[in-house]
C-alpha cells in the first residue's frame, strides 16, 4: 500500500512541527499547566521530546521599540537582558541551543528544545511570547515560463509603464540614490539587467551564512533551483533589455529562501533586522505563509522596521478568493500588503464542436497564459484526453502531450488543474462544470483553458466513452477587459484587529522579468511569473520613485499617497471588487507623487459592534495632510449601509503645510443594520478633488470561518497535521469522506471545548481499525461553534 497527498492550497505555509504518534482519535489541545503564563502561539504535545524550533520574543523592548516610546535602550543593554533569559532558560529545561539572535527590529532569539518543556521555557521571567519557527515559501503561483530568446522583446514588461512609471520617469524620478531590499530566494545579481543595481556589498545569504545572496543553483544536492529572488528584483529595478519600476534604484539581497523557495521564521526577521542597519529605504517580502494573525514574529518585526523609517512591502498571498486567506507578513498593521491584479485584455468569445456536428453552447474561455497562445486553438482539430480532476496523478500516463484536457471541476483550484496540465505537456484544457451554474473567470491560467457546463460536460464524456475523441475549436474577439482582480490573490480582513488587507493592489499576472537559466550556455534569460509576489515588487519600485521624489515624506506619507491615489477596480458585470479583494486600489505611481492632501490612515476598520436593540456610538478619527502651499476647507460624506452613520462638522479648514486631525463618531442603530460585514467608503473633498478611504464595520459576530489552515505531513504510518481553530469550537472532527460522493467513512480524530488558536491531531490510517483499501481519501475539518457548523475541505489522500 502506498500513500500520496494531495494537498489544494500549497501556496505559503506548512507549520512544521514533530509530532509523536498519537492514538486513532489524538487531538493536542497544548493546554498545559503553565499555558497562561505567556503567549505561546504553538499548539503544544507535552508528551513529546522531539525537538522543535521556536522564535522567542522578550518583554525587554527592541532598539526599534524603545526609540519609538521614547525610552533609553542600547544593544548592550538588551544583550545583557537577553543573556539573562537565555541562562535561566538554560537551568529551565534540560537542553536548548540558541540560534539567531535579534534587537533592532524584534526582541528575542531563536532557539531550539524539547517539545514538552515549552511551557517551562515560557515560564521563565522576561520571556513575552513564544512562536512557532512557520515555513515561508514564495508568493507565486507557478514556476515560470521562460520566454524564448527569439521571440523575446522588452515590450514584455508591460506591467511598470501601466503604473505610470515611465510618465514618472519622464518627470525625474527613476529611484536614484534609494536602496530596496530584495529578501527571498536571493538574486543572481550577474544578470546584464541588473549588475548596475548592486554595489560592491551584495546583501547576505541566511541559508548558508555567505555574503554572497545568490540563487539556488540547478546542482545543489538539498533541492530545486530558484529564480524567483531575481524576477522579483526585476520588476523592482531592471535597467537593461527591460525596465524595472525604479531602473536607478540600488538592489540589497537577502537570501532567506533556500532550495525549493522555502525558508523559515527565523531567517525572515534576521533579513529584516540586517536590511534595516544596511540603511534600506524599501524592503520587498514576496513571500508569505497562510495564518491570519497580526501578532506574529515577522509582522512584529515590519511593523518595527517602519517606524524606523523603512517602507516594507509584502504579498497579500495566493489563497483566494475568500475572505480572510490573508497570511501573515500581509498581515501587518503597519506594511503595505499587497494583492494581485490582471492587466487590461482583450475578451474572446469560444465556440466547441464535438462529432457529429454537437456545439457545446456554453463553450467560453475561462482563462490562459497570453493571446497568442490562446489564438494557437484558433481554427483547429485536436484530440481530448480526459484527466480526471486534474491532478498530478490524474496525468500520469495519461497522454495528454500535444492534446486537450479534459478536467473536472472540483478537489484543486483551477489554477493547479492548468499548471499540471502544461507540465503534461498539453496544449489546453477545458473544464467542465461538476455542478449546476456557472464557472468563474480565472485570468492568467498556465495554458488556454476553456470552460463548459456540467451538461456539455457529460455529453464530451459520452462522445469519448464511444470512441469519439476530437474537437474543433473556434475563437472569436468580443470586446476588453479592464484590469481586474485575480481570482488567486488572497483577501482580508486580518483577524483580531479586522483591519482591511491588502492595502493596495497592482499587476500579478503573466509578468515578464528578468530570470537565471541555471543554462551554463546560456545563462540569463526572462520569464513569465503570476501571484502577489509579482505584484509586490511593483509598489516596492513605486515606494522608492515617491521617495525619491520627497525625500522627506514618513513611510505613512508613502503609504497614504499610494493608497490615496489608487485607481478603484470593477469586475467583469461593473461592480466595484469589495475592499478587502483591491484594498485602496490599483496603484498609480505618477499621482502618488504628486499627492497635495494624504489622509492617514489610508483605509479604517471600526471594529465590531455587538449592540442588538438601540443605537451604539464610538469615536474615531483621521488625518488630513495638507501639502499644498494654500489653506484648503475639506468636506465629509459616509456612504454606506443604512443604519451605519459617522457624525462630524461638515467642514474643516486646514492651512498650507499643516496637519489636522479629524475626529468622527460611528453609530450603528441596530434595528436597522444586518448581523455581518459591512463596508463603506469615507469620502473627503477639498472642493476640487474627493479622497475616498475604504471603511469597514463588522456587526455582532464576524463572518470568518471556523477553521482556517488545515495541513498534513506524511509521517509513513500515520499522518500528522495541524488546524487553525479560529473562534474556539464546542466539537471538533477529523473527517474522512470519498471525495467523489461525499460520504462519510469516518472521523478518526475528535475534541470537544477547543480553545482558539493552532491545534494538532494525527490518524493511523485505519478506518475502523483496518488499513486502507485503494482509492482516494478526503481528508477534512469539522467544527461546531454554538449554532454554527463548518467542514474545511481538505487534501486527498490516494491509495494506490
Amino acid at each position: 500500500m502506498q500513500g500520496k497527498i494531495r494537498n489544494f492550497y500549497i501556496y505559503s505555509l506548512i507549520i512544521i512541527l514533530s509530532f509523536s504518534m498519537f492514538s486513532g482519535t489524538g487531538f493536542a489541545t497544548g493546554s498545559g499547566q503553565n499555558a497562561n503564563i505567556s503567549s505561546v502561539h504553538i499548539d503544544v504535545d507535552e508528551k513529546s521530546s522531539e525537538t522543535v524550533t521556536v522564535i522567542v520574543e522578550l518583554e525587554e523592548a527592541s532598539i526599534a521599540e524603545a526609540k519609538y516610546k521614547g525610552r533609553a535602550q542600547s544593544k548592550q543593554k538588551l544583550a545583557a537582558e537577553r543573556n539573562n533569559v537565555i541562562s535561566h532558560i538554560e537551568a529551565a529545561v534540560s537542553s536548548v541551543t540558541i540560534n539567531q539572535e535579534y534587537d533592532h527590529v524584534f526582541s528575542g532569539f531563536s532557539a531550539e528544545v524539547a517539545e514538552n518543556q515549552l511551557y517551562e521555557l515560557a515560564a521563565v521571567a522576561g520571556v513575552k511570547a513564544v512562536y512557532p519557527n512557520e515555513t515561508y515559501e514564495v508568493s507565486s503561483i507557478d514556476e515560470g515560463a521562460l520566454v524564448d530568446a527569439e521571440s523575446f522583446s522588452p515590450a514584455m514588461m508591460d506591467s511598470a509603464p501601466f503604473i505610470g512609471s515611465r510618465e514618472a520617469w519622464e518627470a525625474g524620478f527613476t529611484g536614484e540614490g534609494i536602496t530596496v531590499a530584495v529578501i527571498d530566494t536571493g538574486v543572481d545579481y550577474t544578470h546584464p539587467d541588473l549588475t548596475d543595481n548592486f554595489g560592491d556589498y551584495k546583501g547576505w545569504d541566511f541559508v548558508d551564512n555567505t555574503d554572497s545572496p545568490q540563487e539556488t543553483p540547478a546542482d545543489d544536492p538539498r533541492g530545486d533551483s530558484t529564480n524567483h529572488g531575481t524576477h522579483v528584483a526585476g520588476t523592482i529595478a531592471a535597467n537593461g533589455e527591460i525596465k524595472g519600476v525604479a531602473p536607478d534604484a540600488t538592489l540589497l539581497a537577502y537570501r532567506v529562501l533556500g532550495p525549493g523557495g522555502s525558508g523559515t521564521t527565523e531567517n525572515v526577521i534576521a533579513a529584516i533586522e540586517r536590511s534595516v542597519k544596511d540603511g534600506a529605504d524599501v524592503i520587498n517580502l514576496s513571500l508569505g505563509n497562510t495564518t491570519n494573525d497580526p501578532d506574529f514574529a515577522t509582522s512584529i518585526a515590519l511593523d518595527w522596521a517602519m517606524a524606523e523609517g523603512v517602507v516594507a512591502v509584502t504579498s497579500n498571498g495566493n489563497s483566494g478568493p475568500d475572505n480572510w486567506t490573508v497570511g501573515s507578513p500581509g498581515t501587518s498593521r503597519e506594511a503595505i500588503s499587497t494583492g494581485a491584479t490582471q492587466l487590461p485584455y482583450n475578451l474572446f468569445n469560444a465556440s466547441i464542436v464535438a462529432a457529429e456536428n454537437i456545439v457545446l453552447d456554453s463553450s467560453a474561455v475561462m482563462g490562459h497564459p497570453g493571446e497568442e497562445q490562446l489564438l494557437k486553438l484558433d481554427g483547429k482539430e485536436l484530440e481530448i484526453v480526459h484527466a480526471g480532476y486534474g491532478t498530478v496523478s490524474d496525468f500520469e500516463d495519461a497522454g495528454t502531450e500535444g492534446k486537450i484536457a479534459l478536467i473536472s471541476r472540483g478537489e484543486i483550484p483551477f489554477v493547479d488543474k492548468a499548471q499540471n496540465a502544461k507540465a503534461a505537456g498539453a496544449a489546453g484544457a477545458i473544464i467542465y462544470n461538476n455542478t449546476e451554474g456557472e464557472q468563474p473567470d480565472v485570468p492568467g491560467l498556465a495554458v488556454p483553458t476553456l470552460k463548459i457546463s456540467q451538461t456539455d460536460g457529460e455529453q464530451l464524456l459520452a462522445e469519448l466513452k464511444a470512441g469519439n475523441n476530437t474537437v474543433h475549436i473556434s475563437l472569436t474577439e468580443a470586446g476588453e477587459m479592464g484590469e481586474t482582480m485575480a481570482d488567486f490573490s488572497s483577501r482580508g480582513p486580518v483577524m483580531n484587529n479586522w483591519m482591511i488587507k491588502p492595502d493596495v493592489s497592482a499587476p500579478g499576472v503573466a509578468i515578464v522579468s528578468t530570470v537565471p537559466t541555471h543554462n551554463p550556455e546560456a545563462p540569463y534569460g526572462y520569464a513569465s511569473m503570476q501571484g502577489t509576489s509579482m505584484a509586490a515588487p511593483h509598489v516596492a519600485g513605486a515606494a522608492a520613485l515617491v521617495l525619491q521624489a520627497n525625500p522627506d515624506w514618513s513611510v505613512d506619507f508613502v503609504k497614504a499617497a499610494l493608497m490615496n491615489t489608487a485607481e478603484k477596480l470593477y469586475d467583469a458585470n461593473g461592480v466595484i471588487y469589495p475592499h478587502n479583494s483591491q484594498g485602496a486600489g490599483s496603484i498609480r505611481v505618477l499621482d502618488a507623487i504628486k499627492a497635495e492632501t494624504l489622509i492617514t490612515p489610508g483605509s479604517h476598520s471600526f471594529g465590531v459592534f455587538n449592540k442588538d436593540i438601540g443605537k451604539e456610538v464610538r469615536s474615531q478619527s483621521i488625518t488630513i495632510n495638507n501639502l499644498s502651499d494654500e489653506r484648503k476647507r475639506y468636506s465629509f460624506n459616509f456612504e454606506g449601509t443604512e443604519g451605519i452613520k459617522i457624525m462630524n462638522s461638515n467642514n474643516t479648514q486646514v492651512q498650507p503645510g499643516s496637519t489636522q486631525d479629524i475626529n468622527f463618531r460611528v453609530q450603528v442603530d441596530a434595528a436597522k443594520t444586518e448581523p455581518g460585514y459591512h463596508e463603506g467608503i469615507i469620502k473627503v473633498s477639498d472642493g476640487n478633488k474627493t479622497f475616498e478611504v475604504p471603511a469597514i464595520v463588522f456587526i455582532h459576530e464576524p463572518d470568518y470561518p471556523l477553521l482556517h489552515d488545515l495541513s498534513l505531513i506524511d509521517e509513513g504510518d500515520h499522518l500528522a497535521g495541524t488546524v487553525n481553530v479560529l473562534t474556539g469550537a464546542d466539537q471538533f472532527n477529523l473527517r474522512i469522506r470519498d471525495p467523489y460522493t461525499g460520504e462519510l467513512l469516518a472521523e478518526p480524530a475528535a475534541a470537544a471545548d477547543i480553545a482558539p488558536g493552532i491545534h494538532s491531531f494525527s490518524w493511523d490510517l485505519t478506518i475502523d481499525g483496518k488499513p486502507l483499501s485503494e482509492g482516494l481519501y478526503g481528508i477534512n475539518a469539522y467544527a461546531k461553534y454554538g449554532e454554527d457548523e463548518f467542514e474545511l475541505f481538505g487534501p486527498v489522500l490516494t491509495i494506490d
